[in-house]
Formats: C-alpha cells, sequence, structure tokens
C-alpha cells in the first residue's frame, strides 16, 4: 500500500439521521419533508459530516424529484426543495471554516419514484429528460453529479446522460442483490451496465444502499471496469424485496451490529481491495464517517474529495 493512495471519503446517510434528530414521523417524501419542516436539522448534519472527514456532501434532494413530488407531495415545490437542497450545502461547508476547504458538493440525482424496484425503473429514454430537469436546478451550485441506488442500468443511463450534459464530474452509483455478487437490483451484472454507460465520461462506480457484505461482494466487478471504483453500504437488514412504493422506513429494519468500528471494518476491507471512494448511506451517521476518517489517517491514506 502507497502511503500517498488518495481515498476519497464521501458522507453518511441522511434520511434516517434527520428522522432521528428532529423525532419526525417517516414519511413517503422522507428526506425532503424533514427539509420542509426543519431545514436546520439538514444544514447542522451536513456540517457534522465535513467535521467528521467527509470530502464530499451530497445535496438532500433524494427525495425531491418530480416523480416521487407528484405522486407523494406538491409538484410546486420542486424548484423550491431543489434550491434548498443545493443553499444548506453550501451553507454548511461555509460554516465549516478551514474544514470545509477542499470538500466537494455532490448533486444528487436518485431513482424515480421509488427505491430498490427494478421493475418501475424507467428505460433510459423516458428517464433523461425528467433528470434534465434536476440538473438543470442542481448544476449551477454543485461540483460533480452521484446518479445514486440505481437498480436497473437503464435509468442510470439516463440519469448519467443528463448529467453529462452538465459538463461537471459525473459518479454512477448502483444498489446490488443480496445474493449473487456483482448484480444489480434488476439481476443485471455490473458489467453489463458499465457497459451500457458506453463512451460518457463518467468518472467512478459505485455501489450503494445495500449491506455491507453485498457491498463487499461487488468489489471485484467494479475493479474490472477499470475506473475508479468504490461503495457506501447500508445498516438495514438484508432484503430483497418488501420496500413498497408508498412504504416508508419503518418497513425496514436496522442492524445492530454495525456500530462505527464495525462499519469502518467493512470500508477497509474495501480499501484494501482497491476501492478509492468509501463512505456510508442509510443507517450510518457522522460516527461512522469519523470512524473510517480515522482509520484512513492512521492507516497513512491521504483523504480527499477527488479519486486520484
Amino acid at each position: 500500500m502507497s502511503r500517498s493512495r488518495r481515498i476519497v471519503l464521501l458522507d453518511g446517510g441522511m434520511g434516517q439521521e434527520l428522522i432521528r434528530r428532529t423525532g419526525a414521523a417517516p414519511a413517503p417524501l422522507w428526506s425532503a419533508q424533514v427539509m420542509l419542516d426543519a431545514p436546520q436539522a439538514v444544514e447542522d448534519l451536513h456540517l457534522d459530516y465535513i467535521r467528521a472527514g467527509a470530502q464530499v456532501i451530497t445535496i438532500n434532494a433524494y427525495s425531491a424529484e418530480p416523480t416521487r413530488l407528484r405522486k407523494f407531495g406538491d409538484p410546486a415545490d420542486f424548484a423550491k426543495l431543489q434550491r434548498a437542497a443545493c443553499d444548506l450545502a453550501l451553507r454548511a461547508r461555509d460554516r465549516a471554516g478551514a474544514a470545509g476547504a477542499g470538500v466537494r458538493i455532490a448533486g444528487c440525482l436518485p431513482p424515480l419514484e421509488w427505491s430498490y424496484r427494478p421493475e418501475i425503473a424507467r428505460t433510459a429514454e423516458e428517464a433523461e429528460p425528467v433528470y434534465a430537469e434536476v440538473v438543470a436546478r442542481q448544476a449551477p451550485h454543485v461540483d460533480l453529479f452521484l446518479c445514486e441506488t440505481m437498480a436497473a442500468s437503464g435509468e442510470a443511463l439516463g440519469a448519467a446522460c443528463a448529467a453529462a450534459a452538465s459538463a461537471k464530474p459525473v459518479w454512477v452509483s448502483w444498489t446490488v442483490a443480496e445474493h449473487g455478487a456483482g448484480l444489480l437490483r434488476s439481476g443485471e451484472s455490473i458489467a453489463a451496465a458499465a457497459a451500457a454507460l458506453g463512451s460518457l465520461p463518467v468518472g467512478a462506480l459505485l455501489v450503494n444502499c445495500s449491506s455491507p457484505e453485498a457491498v463487499g461482494a461487488a468489489m471485484p466487478a467494479l475493479k474490472a471496469t477499470g475506473r475508479p471504483f468504490g461503495g457506501y453500504a447500508n445498516a438495514f437488514a438484508p432484503f430483497e424485496t418488501g420496500h413498497a412504493v408508498g412504504s416508508t422506513v419503518e418497513s425496514l429494519a436496522a442492524r445492530v451490529d454495525l456500530g462505527p468500528g464495525a462499519y469502518a471494518d467493512h470500508a477497509m476491507g474495501w480499501v484494501a481491495g482497491g476501492a478509492s471512494l468509501v463512505g456510508g448511506c442509510c443507517e450510518t451517521g457522522p460516527a461512522h464517517i469519523a470512524a473510517i476518517a480515522a482509520r484512513l489517517a492512521s492507516g497513512g491514506y491521504e483523504i480527499g474529495g477527488d479519486p486520484a
């Protein structure tokens, strides 16, 4: 291991941590609902992630995209929520002072309508114009775009195409099956999903919002693509199906064996296997990111916000 090897340290989960901090009841609009009701909590959580060592923070726009708002909220809130998500991240970085120097803000392109449901994922042609609306709102305020929790290759391609049109860096992250190493929740292989991106200028490939074990099992397939790669897992009890459209996170159970130290063990295993981007997803918080940061520092890694 080269002591100068750079690792991009991402932030952790937003929705679950915001619900925990505010005491809000889970809702189909999830993190966007908290942003409507308690925006200061969003800014404070971003700040806590920066202070924990994250060098990339993702704006809190996961459930503020047009299709979810049409089904579970008010479409008239789209522009307001998108701008608020950007402004809250920017303010947190400013408040961080010296700790915020070099921190990059990632725009958020989530699955359309709902997570973990590849059977309702849009084709690339259907998805791209929807994502283009989101990109247009976020692009003036973010440093890169993260297409995340993609359960099917077509929707990921639509998101990546829209993001690439901004001329900003693009990262793509898929959510993977709990059984069958290197398979998206759609059953497609990571190799096929990566190939579907064609010649798009995608700077990094990741997997997220799956168990740490499933994320780890996907690392060889990511490495084989030849692009910078990594992952950020959730701490839910593993599941393949059952998160129905319109249900809340109350239908998912949190694991009790993934405290900050245990989670950092997984993340460092990914790094040992060549990953250059690591962070956390649902049911992880600033303490998890701080634990990874400490382990990276003690291992002699350089922590940054851009893949080397």
